[in-house]
Parts: C-alpha cells; sequence; structure tokens
C-alpha cells in the first residue's frame, strides 16, 4: 500500500533547494545504510572485502548454509525496528548502498537477478511506511571503480575505468533500477556511482554523460545525485549542470578520523578547527554554491575509539560540521548507522554472540592495522617504517593516485596483503556450527540486540528537532 503522504513525496530541485510536489521544501537528513547491502570488513568485522569473504565462508560452510547467515543477517540488519528508530530521531532519509553483485554475477553479465531486489524492495517500504526517504547507491561496480574496500575491489587497480564493458553493465544495471522505481515516491533517487576515483579524470565525466542519459529514457522524474571523482572531493570534471541533479560532496574531517590529532589541533601537521572545517566543506561545496544546485553532503561522520577524551573531541567535531551544514542550508547523510563500535549509531554489543566468536579476530585487525578505516597507519611500526622509510629513500618522486606513498604502501601491504591473509582464519570461525548458531550470530545485529551510541543520536537528533529546522 503506498503512504498516504506520497501523492506529494516526489522530489525534485528548484534551484539550491529540493522541493516536494507540493513545492514544499525538503532538506533531506539521515544515515547512510553502510555494511548492508554492501558490507565493509570495519562494519561487520571481516577482512579484506566482501567478495572475497563471502567466498570464504562458502568454502566452509557450503554455498547453502552461507546464504541462510547472509540472508539472514541482511533481515536482523536492517528491520522495522530500525526503520522505527530512525524515525524516532527525526531523520528523514536513508542512503542505501547496494553492490552489484545482487543484481547479476561476473559469469553472467547483464543476466538480473530477480531474488536480488528481495532486501532493497523491502527497505525502500520500511522506510516510506514512515516517511522516510531511500537514496539508491551503487557503492560496488563491476571491475572496481575505486582503489579500495568498500567498491568490494580486492585489488588497488580501479579496472571499471578501463574496460567499456564494466561500463556498459552498470549502465544496463541503471536501466532496470530506475525501471523498477520510477513510481517510488520515496525514492529520493538515485546516486549514479560512489566516491568514484578515475586516475585519468577523463573516463568519468563521459560515463556519467551516459548514465544520465541512460536513466532520464527510463525515468525522467526521479532526482540524481552524483559524486565527484577522486572520492567525490573534486568537481572540476563536470560543466554545466545537469537539470534535476544534486551534486553530492563527502566531506570528512581528518581530525575525526582514526589517526586524528586532538580537536582542535595538528593531525599530519594540518592544524583542525571550526574554522579549517568550514573552509574544507566550502572548498568541496563550491560547485554546487557556484551552479545554485542544492547542496548534500553524501558521508561524514567520525569515527570513535572508546577513549572518553577523545570521543568528546570527535563529538565537537560532528557538532560544528553540523552547524556550519545549517548555515549553508546542506542537506547530509552520515556515515554510518550499525557496525561492530567503530562508528555507528548502534553497533552490536559484545555480549552477543557475535562479538563473542569474533572479537578475538576483531582485536587481532586492530593490532595489525588491516582495515583501513580502523587503521592509524602506526601499527607494527618496527615491520612497517622500514618499508616507508625504503621507498622514501629510493623511489622519492614516486607520487600515486589518489593520495600519497605512505598510504598507498598501507593499502597494498596492510589493507590487502595482510587483510587477505586472514580471510580464511575469518571463515574458519565459522566451522562446526549448527543451523541454529549460524542464525545466532546474525541475529546479533538486530537492534534489541545492539548498543545505542545515546551522545552520538541525541547530536544529531537534537540538530534535526530543533525549533526551526526545516
Amino acid at each position: 500500500m503506498p503512504s498516504p503522504r506520497s501523492e506529494t513525496a516526489l522530489l525534485r530541485t528548484d534551484g539550491p533547494h529540493l522541493v516536494n510536489a507540493a513545492g514544499e521544501r525538503i532538506r533531506l537528513r539521515g544515515v547512510g545504510l553502510g555494511g548492508w547491502m554492501n558490507m565493509e570488513n570495519f562494519i561487520t568485522g571481516y577482512p579484506s572485502t566482501e567478495s572475497l569473504m563471502r567466498a570464504a565462508v562458502a568454502g566452509v560452510v557450503g554455498a547453502d548454509r552461507a546464504e541462510l547467515f547472509f540472508d539472514r543477517l541482511l533481515t536482523a540488519f536492517f528491520d522495522a525496528p530500525d526503520a522505527d528508530f530512525l524515525a524516532s530521531l527525526g531523520v528523514n532519509c536513508v542512503r542505501i548502498p547496494i553492490n552489484y553483485r545482487h543484481f547479476e554475477s561476473d559469469d553472467a553479465p547483464m543476466e538480473i537477478r530477480p531474488e536480488g531486489f528481495r532486501h532493497l524492495d523491502r527497505a525502500i517500504r520500511l522506510c516510506a511506511d514512515r516517511g522516510i526517504y531511500s537514496v539508491i547507491d551503487l557503492h560496488a561496480l563491476p571491475g572496481g571503480h575505486n582503489q579500495h574496500w568498500h567498491s568490494d575491489n580486492p585489488t588497488h587497480v580501479a579496472g571499471f575505468w578501463q574496460h567499456r564493458h564494466f561500463q556498459d553493465r552498470v549502465v544496463h544495471l541503471w536501466e532496470v533500477l530506475a525501471d523498477r522505481y520510477r513510481d517510488e515516491p520515496y525514492v529520493a533517487g538515485y546516486n549514479l556511482i560512489n566516491e568514484p576515483a578515475d586516475p585519468t579524470g577523463e573516463v568519468v565525466a563521459r560515463v556519467y554523460d551516459r548514465l544520465v542519459a541512460a536513466v532520464r529514457a527510463v525515468d525522467p522524474h526521479h532526482v540524481l545525485f552524483l559524486d565527484g571523482n577522486t572520492y567525490s572531493t573534486d568537481f572540476s570534471i563536470f560543466a554545466e549542470p545537469y537539470d534535476n541533479v544534486v551534486y553530492a560532496c563527502h566531506d570528512y574531517a581528518v581530525a575525526g578520523l582514526a589517526y586524528g590529532g586532538p580537536y582542535p589541533g595538528l593531525t599530519e601537521g594540518r592544524w583542525v578547527d571550526r574554522d579549517s572545517l568550514e573552509r574544507k566543506f566550502l572548498e568541496r561545496s563550491e560547485y554546487s554554491r557556484t551552479t545554485g544546485t542544492p547542496i548534500w553532503v553524501g558521508e561524514f561522520g567520525p569515527v570513535y575509539t572508546g577513549d572518553p577524551e577523545r570521543d568528546e573531541q570527535r563529538y565537537a567535531i560532528l557538532a560544528d560540521q553540523l552547524d556550519i551544514y545549517d548555515r549553508y542550508d546542506a542537506g547530509w547523510s552520515i556515515w554510518t548507522y550499525k557496525d561492530v563500535g567503530l562508528q555507528g549509531l548502534v553497533y552490536a554489543a559484545e555480549t552477543g554472540a557475535y562479538r563473542q566468536r569474533f572479537g578475538a579476530l576483531i582485536d587481532k585487525k586492530a593490532r595489525l592495522g588491516v582495515d583501513s578505516w580502523g587503521s592509524t597507519g602506526q601499527e607494527l611500526p618496527d615491520v612497517l617504517e622500514p618499508v616507508h622509510d625504503l621507498i622514501a629513500k629510493e623511489f622519492p618522486q614516486w607520487k600515486p593516485y589518489p593520495w600519497n606513498a605512505r598510504k598507498t604502501t598501507d593499502d597494498l601491504v596492510r589493507h590487502i596483503l595482510f587483510a587477505q591473509a586472514m580471510v580464511g582464519e575469518y571463515a574458519e570461525l565459522f566451522r562446526g556450527l549448527g543451523d541454529d548458531e549460524l542464525l545466532a550470530l546474525a541475529d546479533s545485529f538486530r537492534l534489541d540486540q545492539c548498543v545505542r551510541r545515546e551522545r552520538l543520536c541525541a547530536l544529531l537528533s537534537d540538530n534535526i528537532n530543533r525549533p526551526g529546522a526545516r
């Protein structure tokens, strides 16, 4: 049944604002559903990439029982109580990252798997029934469209930009998605590519031209959300803005990352305070402000350390960012809703079956700095620092895309080599478990078995619901 509010729900752009069919301004403020239909290592505790992890688990328990676990995990991770909880905070938007592998497989490209839509349909309806918009975000593309784990890329090469075949598959997938959801008014729109990272900066603009034209031919009404190049920080690839499009920047504060220093204070030799946060936001949102299109921060948010003093500084970063976004009438989607304790609004309890079984492995990942998002880059200095020193000495001119030599070395050694070496160790922890035990592991992510990060939830809710907020 359609929501009683659905007649006026469909959004469109109107200058620098989003408006519904009644002409009312809507500022989308919500959460990203990270780790769900696109799993990430730091969110649910495994090492390396989703596809390697799923294959390893299936190798231990068998394909059918692996599917039993993962399907239950998808149900437990986001269900009606989660939608109720988000509605209670005042959230009006959930950004839903998806992995292309739910909808087609590499051994049968262009052949759509109808069963892949079941959970996505369910989440969109759960949100719509509560007046919450969904943004469908293609987070993992065939071939890997950026160099990191969150595009389910097992290498550091973004092959999507090198092969027309991969691009053709994504055009086709978006045609299918747009056709399926063209009449869903509580789908706010389509986030065509999350954090593209085209090293040349030349292919991405042509791909966007193809995608926009293809989607518009199927669904001329829904808003398109376009990320800039280099992880949604560089919008120089765009000329004149497309119609009915939001250009979505990502705005992570370096002081709020795992390696971040005090706030205010120095991080990696840079002074970070409220003024610097605002300058960086203005830099990242310049294209939207210049073209008079709506500003939407598709991802942002600090990570938490467990140290009360440091975490209070992270909350200060978040409060300043929310204040800045209010000042410029920017919508936002914080990363992320649920995880095993690093960043989520809620997280799986340490006493639950999942954390009890995988806690030691999660601790080992932290000790080795295996997960990029949780690594400070300072783990194992006796092992890694000589490698960094050698590269700096022997290859001083090496400036790899997208960041620098040190971060690329960490990617190759920690986040690929070490991480892939640990995949089997994670999978072996499933060996010998009965069906009830597999289901109990998945159910550890149900909301009633999770802990709420109350300070974070209160900050977001207070911002959304303060007097005068739109």
